[in-house]
């Protein structure tokens, strides 16, 4: 059952999707509505899930699940990975690609290939403090804390060492 992002628990379950391009106004009200459509239906055994989804800055699909109430299953995750898989292919966009790597400047999101990043590394344009997006937070709680974070508190830490 899809309930709003906000009644979900600090500990609910996330998953998150870097899109490859921003999403326009119309792309966007669109996936909202199909995001919307398979969570209302998204169950785990014949049981309800309780999700949530946001697109923040029309560049990412974050998926969260209030796993107090019911746990998701092999065959709902499943689920949820067709249905994105669907998603890619209805709006030529793509969600599974984990070489990319975003980063902020303003309000601006950089899409770099993880090559492309470790180069602006290499030559001083992306630094420690460089603002990237941890996509391996998995609770609602680490998202809203570090998902935005310096590149020196997650994962890219290791391409400064």
């Amino acid at each position: 059952m899809y309930v709003p992002f906000s009644h979900l628990p600090a500990n609910a379950r996330l998953w998150i999707y870097g899109i490859n391009k921003t999403l326009n106004e119309q792309e966007r009200s669109a996936i909202k509505e199909d995001l919307t459509a398979f969570l209302t239906q998204w169950t785990a055994h014949q049981q309800s899930l309780e999700a949530s989804f946001l697109i923040p800055y029309d560049a990412f699909i974050v998926i969260a699940l209030n796993e107090n109430k019911t746990t998701a299953s092999g065959c709902s995750i499943d689920a949820s990975i067709h249905f994105l898989q669907q998603l890619e292919k209805k709006y030529s966009i793509a969600l599974f690609d984990r070489m990319q790597v975003a980063i902020k400047h303003s309000d601006t999101i950089e899409r770099h290939s993880l090559a492309a990043f470790k180069e602006q590394v290499k030559a001083g344009i992306c630094t420690k403090e460089t603002v990237v997006f941890n996509n391996l937070v998995n609770t609602k709680e680490a998202f809203e804390s570090s998902w935005e974070t310096p590149a020196y508190l997650s994962w890219h830490k290791r391409f400064f060492e």
